[in-house]
C-alpha cells in the first residue's frame, strides 16, 4: 500500500501575506515518479481544476521545502517546471504566483472534468477520454484478442515454440551481427533485405506456386502491415470491398480505417462464392480471400471458384488480396499451389507471414505484389516505417538459405498432424453431443460446432474464465451465421494438455449448451 499525507496550511507571520493551502499536496511512496514531479503534478492540477486561482501566491522554494521535508533542489526543479510551461510566474515583491494570464477557458472546462475524469488521477496527472478520429472510431469495435491462455489452450495464434530450431537461429544471429556491414547498417529499402527477398520469392516459387520475381517480395512487420498497406494503398472512402463472412478481423480492421463499405459474402464448402459477392457488389474495388485455407473456417475454395473470382477480378480491373497465412502445414500430400500462380492479368496480392512457421515475435511478413505495384507500394511503406529490422531479415535469409526452414515445416507438419488427430480423439471421447469437430488436411485449428441455440459468445467468454482460449465463431463474421461455433487452435498445446483441457471444457459446455 503507498503511504499518503497531507499538509496542514502553511502559515506565515501575521506582516507577510498568507500563501495558498498545501493541504492538497499528495506523495505516494511507491510510485515510480520523483517526488519533483509529483510536486509538480499536484501544483499543475489544482490550477487547471481552477482550486488555485491566477495570481495566488505560492510559498518560496525554502519555505515549502522545510514545511514538506523536501530538498530545496527538489522544490525549485517542480517550481522551474511549471514556470516553464506557464503555469507559474515570479512576480516583484510578491514572489512565485500561479500565472495570471491563463486562458479563462481553459480553466473553465479543465476545471469542470477535474471532478469527474480528471480526479481519477492517482498521481495527479490529467486523464481525459482521447478524442478519436473517424477511422479509430471505425476500427475499435472489430473484435482484437489481446490476451491468450498461458497453457496455449486452444489459441490460433501460435504454434509450438519448444520445436524451434533456437540454437541453429542463435549461431546465424551472432555471426550474421558480426559480418553486418556498416552500409548495411544503414538506412535500407523500405522493400527489404535483397537477399532475403531472393529466397522468399524461391521458396514460394516451389512450396506455394507462386510466379515472381525477387522485386515483386516486399518485407513487411507481419501480415497485418501487408494488408493495412494494400488498402491504404488501393481503396478510397466508400469503396465497396468483398470479405469471407466469418473472415479474419485483420482486413475488416484494414478497410474500416479506410472508410469502405464491407460486403460480407458467405463462405461454404467451396469456399468465398464469387456469385454472391457480383450480386451483391459487382462493381467492387478490393475482395479478400484466404482459399487455401479460409480462416476461420478452414474449408479449400474449389478451382472453378478461383478461376470465376480472377474472371471478375481481371473485367472489373479490381484487386484480390490473397491471405495464405498457414497452407504450408498440409497434413496429406503437397500444399495446394497459391491462387496467385493463376493470375495471368496482375490482379493479385499475395500476402504471408512466418509467425506461425517460425515464431510470432519475429514480426516478419511479407507481400508478392504485380510489378506495377511494387514502386507505390515501396515508397507508401516508406513514409510509413520505413523497413523492417535489418538484423532479422538476415538472419532469416540464411535460415531459409540453409535449408533450416523447410526442415523445420516438415517436422512441426508431423508433430501438428499428431496433435489433431489427438484433439479430435478427445471431444469425440469427452464431448459427445457438446462439440462437434472433424479433420483438416491444412493449417493448425478446427472448428467446434455447437449444438443448436447454443451462444458461442457465451462459451467463449465461460471458457476463458476457465484458461481455456476458444474464440467464438460468430466474433469474426460481419453478419450473423448460420451455426455457431468455437475456433480451437491446436498447434501449441502437447498431447497430454490436449486431452486435460478437453476434459475440463466439459461441465462448461455442460452448463453453456444446456442453460
Amino acid at each position: 500500500m503507498g503511504t499518503s499525507f497531507f499538509l496542514a496550511i502553511y502559515n506565515v507571520m501575521t506582516k507577510v501575506a498568507s500563501f495558498v493551502s498545501l493541504g492538497f499536496i499528495h506523495f505516494d511512496s511507491e510510485s515510480e515518479d520523483p517526488l519533483y514531479r509529483q510536486l509538480y503534478n499536484s501544483i499543475r492540477h489544482e490550477i487547471l481544476a481552477g482550486r488555485l486561482k491566477p495570481g495566488s501566491r505560492l510559498p518560496s522554494t525554502r519555505g515549502m521545502a522545510q514545511e514538506l521535508s523536501l530538498s530545496r533542489n527538489t522544490v525549485v526543479r517542480a517550481y522551474d517546471q511549471l514556470m516553464a510551461e506557464g503555469y507559474l510566474e515570479g512576480q516583484i515583491g510578491m514572489g512565485t504566483c500561479v500565472a495570471r494570464d491563463l486562458p479563462e477557458e481553459m480553466l473553465t472546462v479543465m476545471g469542470t472534468k477535474a471532478h469527474t475524469e480528471l480526479e481519477s488521477s492517482h498521481d495527479g496527472t490529467l486523464e481525459a477520454k482521447p478524442i478519436l478520429s473517424q477511422r479509430g472510431e471505425a476500427v475499435m469495435p472489430i473484435p482484437y484478442r489481446w490476451e491468450m491462455s498461458k497453457s496455449g489452450a486452444f489459441s490460433t495464434t501460435i504454434g509450438e515454440m519448444n520445436e524451434f530450431p533456437t540454437k541453429v537461429w542463435e549461431k546465424l544471429l551472432i555471426s550474421s551481427w558480426k559480418n553486418l556491414s556498416s552500409e548495411e547498417l544503414s538506412y535500407q529499402s523500405s522493400c527489404g533485405y535483397d537477399f532475403l527477398r531472393e529466397v522468399l520469392a524461391t521458396f514460394l516459387q516451389t512450396s506455394r506456386g507462386v510466379h515472381c520475381t525477387p522485386e515483386q517480395v516486399i518485407i513487411t512487420n507481419g501480415a497485418q502491415q501487408a494488408l493495412s498497406l494494400s488498402v491504404d494503398l488501393l481503396v478510397n472512402p466508400g469503396d465497396q470491398a468483398w470479405v469471407e463472412n466469418p473472415c479474419f478481423n485483420g482486413i475488416r480492421a484494414a478497410l474500416a480505417a479506410v472508410k469502405a463499405e464491407i460486403i460480407p459474402v458467405s463462405v461454404d464448402s467451396e469456399g468465398l462464392n464469387p456469385e454472391e459477392g457480383i450480386e451483391k457488389a459487382p462493381h467492387a474495388r478490393l475482395a479478400f480471400i484466404s482459399p487455401s485455407h479460409q480462416y476461420p473456417l478452414g474449408v479449400t475454395m474449389s478451382l472453378s471458384r478461383r478461376l470465376q473470382l480472377l474472371h471478375w477480378a481481371r473485367q472489373e480491373n479490381a484487386w484480390i488480396i490473397e491471405d495464405d497465412y498457414d497452407s504450408v502445414y498440409r497434413h496429406s500430400g503437397p500444399p495446394l499451389a497459391a491462387l496467385q500462380g493463376l493470375d495471368q492479368s496482375g490482379h493479385v496480392i499475395y500476402v504471408g507471414t512466418l509467425s506461425k512457421v517460425l515464431f510470432p515475435a519475429l514480426r516478419i511478413g511479407y507481400m508478392v505484389v504485380p510489378p506495377d505495384l511494387v514502386e507505390p507500394i515501396h515508397t507508401m511503406r516508406a513514409h510509413v516505417d520505413r523497413g523492417s529490422s535489418i538484423l532479422e531479415q538476415v538472419v532469416l535469409a540464411h535460415f531459409i538459405d540453409e535449408g533450416h526452414l523447410a526442415r523445420h515445416i516438415r517436422r512441426m507438419i508431423s508433430l501438428y498432424q499428431d496433435r489433431q488427430s489427438v484433439f479430435i480423439e478427445a471431444v469425440q471421447t469427452y464431448l459427445p453431443g457438446l462439440l462437434t469437430v472433424e479433420p483438416n488436411d491444412t493449417g493448425l485449428h478446427l472448428v467446434g460446432w455447437l449444438p443448436e441455440g447454443a451462444d458461442d459468445q457465451v462459451v467463449s467468454q465461460e471458457l476463458a474464465q476457465s484458461g481455456i482460449d476458444a474464440a467464438a465463431l460468430s466474433s469474426f463474421a460481419h453478419e450473423p451465421l448460420v451455426r455457431s461455433g468455437l475456433v480451437l487452435g491446436y498447434a501449441a498445446v502437447p498431447k497430454l494438455a490436449i486431452i486435460q483441457s478437453v476434459q475440463r471444457m466439459k461441465p462448461i459446455l455442460e452448463r453453456c449448451v444446456n442453460s
